[in-house]
């Protein structure tokens, strides 16, 4: 019987898999948590806790795009070489029928 797989495996799977998704959804949360927290500065004005909150979402977004960068750079070094576009072609549609 296999074993199953960790729920940090599992999510970390998923992460691999849906890079472009979990950074904009890190990017979308940092930008809506950084607004709420400027909302509650009282003493700013409202173009700058807008400036403040991209730019805590952009600093945010940056750290991880890193991330994901090294857990790319990670899984090519330590996985073995295989066709990355093997599980989207079909290779029914493309053989030799006679």
């Amino acid at each position: 019987m296999a074993e199953s797989k960790s729920k940090i495996e599992s999510l970390r799977e998923w992460v691999v898999d849906h890079k472009l998704r979990t950074v904009g959804c890190l990017w979308l949360s940092g930008i809506t948590g950084s607004i709420a927290y400027n909302w509650s500065q009282p003493n700013m004005k409202t173009s700058v806790k807008i400036i403040h909150a991209r730019l805590h979402a952009q600093a945010l977004t940056l750290a991880a795009l890193a991330g994901a960068a090294v857990v790319e750079y990670y899984d090519h070094r330590n996985k073995p070489k295989a066709d990355p576009y093997a599980k989207f072609v079909p290779v029914d549609r493309y053989s030799h029928k006679e």
